[in-house]
């Protein structure tokens, strides 16, 4: 088994975002696609081991609900993503209009936010 370097350490420490099901494959490459839109210029990582799919980006990873209704053809409420959502990685805010992911003290700068 090889060894992970402290930069590959530090760099894995930056990503941020959701770990999703696999069970409904539309709606999971529905949520990859808007993440990919909503983070053009960004690289987006798609980890997919069968019964669940971690999605990342580094420092801040969003998802909107009119990019993930432009995929999915129909509307959904970011709401109904917890049923799907396993877990994430970095701090998450949510409104009815997007889910960030994000680290704290990269987006702020304020430790007390």
């Amino acid at each position: 088994m090889g060894t992970v370097s402290g930069e590959e350490q530090h760099n894995a420490a930056k990503m941020v975002g959701p770990v999703i099901r696999g069970t409904d494959s539309e709606l999971a490459e529905a949520i990859i696609v808007a993440i990919e839109e909503d983070n053009q210029g960004k690289t987006v990582e798609v980890i997919d081991r069968g019964g669940y799919i971690r999605i990342q980006v580094e420092w801040e990873c969003r998802l909107t609900r009119a990019s993930l209704e432009s995929e999915l053809g129909s509307p959904y409420p970011l709401s109904q993503i917890e049923s799907v959502l396993t877990a994430f990685a970095g701090r998450m805010k949510t409104t009815e209009e997007q889910l960030i992911w994000c680290l704290e003290r990269r987006e702020t700068g304020d430790a007390d936010s």
